[in-house]
């Protein structure tokens, strides 16, 4: 075996690790928003990171990955759709030429699983009101709008990559545009039954199970070790052997200032308490913000994007709630408000040195005193965002406005565990559901208990 050969061995390897970290991320996102929102509607809200995920990857291997990273213009790859084992295995040709350093395979499991986690964040805004075939129509779509995206971010060809456009791990192309879709879910379903009061007062819809939520917040910690270290694609990047154990290391440290930062924040200015489901947004919201900067930005920046981050998802969720939005997992403000930040704060903080060594853009404001990269990271989160948010609402209001994607007022007061799948989540909560439910067949007005509610 030639180095080359011990060195592909070795890159391939350490990507399909990486790969299958992401993917546990799905378990971290099924605790979380199960725990978030209301028992009767728990297993609901966890099974569908399976069923989107399954969808997900068919649609990606059969036309999304082609879109993204196939061999194309600068908007859109034009190949690659359907791949077979030749397309697969082969290193560096057409239709995957841009990935020199892993077979096509590596590629596509390492790719399948982001878009499956942007597309999880879709759900958290739509959460316990949205139909279930909602979920397998946008889905399938959204994966594609996804897709179109990477393809300019994240593609040699692709024009933002071109102006230089520094997204290491996705904080543009998975968060934010997640975090668009689930505003323009948010929007068109309307909020939750009893979420706002006259004059727009706020009434708390408190999540069943806030161990759930914290188990949820640790899995998708520990999955991001693969997330933002494995989008080096390789054991080395540029001239730096390793160098995705410095990507973790940064990543690491923002998230843990963004936990101290959602928290203490919250403390003191805005519950007066240390607010537990505020560390746990704290700590996602560095995450997203420091997915885009990780591999460009010093380790004390790194603490500094983490700890504003974990500052924006308090006053973020706040901000959104004021606007009347109903947004159960706080998809907006974690994954859409962080991801711009930490898009923007690669362009002012970006080290030269590593802009230069990843051949992406270059050193941002603090250091070189031109806005130059700044302005790219702005140009980005607007054309994607318009172009996001545009398709998605879209699509979301035709399917709407045809067959209607919120759920009957009676199946969303009695849960969607039972209506929509015909079980529960919690069995031993059937009997009290099922005495509320007699009661009101014969006439008797009976409340539900407040996990039901």
């Amino acid at each position: 075996m030639s180095p080359d050969d011990l060195t592909l061995g070795i890159n391939t390897v350490w990507v399909v690790m990486a790969a299958v970290l992401v993917m546990f991320m799905q378990a971290g996102f099924a605790f979380l928003e199960a725990g978030m929102t209301r028992m009767k509607n728990a297993a609901h809200v966890a099974g569908k990171n399976v069923l989107t995920f399954a969808l997900c990857s068919l649609v990606y291997w059969a036309v999304g990955f082609g879109i993204a990273f196939g061999d194309g213009n600068s908007v859109i790859g034009t190949s690659g759709y359907l791949p077979d084992s030749s397309a697969l295995l082969t290193v560096g040709t057409a239709p995957f030429s841009f990935f020199s350093t892993i077979p096509g395979g590596a590629a596509y499991l390492f790719e399948v699983v982001f878009a499956g986690v942007s597309v999880a964040i879709v759900w958290g805004g739509m959460a316990e009101r949205a139909k279930l075939w909602v979920y397998f129509a946008f889905g399938a779509v959204f994966t594609l709008i996804y897709s179109v995206v990477s393809h300019w971010v994240w593609h040699s060809s692709g024009w933002l990559f071109g102006l230089g456009m520094q997204d290491f791990a996705g904080s543009t192309v998975v968060h934010y545009q997640g975090a668009l879709a689930a505003l323009a879910g948010a929007l068109l379903l309307g909020p939750r039954i009893g979420r706002f009061g006259p004059g727009g007062r706020v009434n708390v819809i408190a999540g069943h199970n806030v161990p759930y939520a914290v188990l949820g917040t640790i899995i998708l910690w520990f999955g991001w070790f693969g997330f933002n270290p494995g989008s080096t694609l390789g054991i080395a990047s540029g001239d730096r052997i390793g160098y995705f154990a410095y990507v973790a290391t940064t990543t690491n440290l923002a998230a843990a200032a963004g936990g101290l930062g959602g928290i203490l924040v919250s403390w003191a200015f805005v519950h007066r308490k240390p607010d537990l489901s505020m560390l746990l947004n704290g700590v996602l919201a560095a995450l997203v913000a420091i997915t885009a900067a990780c591999g460009f930005v010093a380790p004390w920046a790194a603490i500094l994007i983490g700890f504003v981050a974990g500052a924006v998802a308090v006053w973020g969720v706040g901000l959104v709630e004021r606007m009347g939005i109903d947004d159960p997992i706080g998809a907006v403000a974690v994954h859409g408000m962080a991801g711009v930040w930490g898009t923007l704060a690669t362009g002012l903080f970006a080290v030269p040195s590593l802009a230069s060594n990843l051949a992406t853009g270059r050193g941002g404001l603090f250091y070189t005193g031109d806005p130059h990269q700044l302005g790219v990271q702005a140009l980005g989160l607007v054309a994607v965002g318009a172009f996001t948010f545009t398709a998605s609402f879209a699509v979301l209001w035709a399917m709407d406005r045809l067959w209607g994607i919120r759920v009957e007022e009676r199946t969303e007061v009695d849960g969607l565990d039972l209506a929509e799948h015909g079980t529960w989540g919690y069995p031993e909560f059937a009997e009290v559901a099922g005495v509320t439910a007699a009661a009101r067949r014969n006439g008797v007005v009976a409340e539900p208990s407040p996990q039901a509610a």
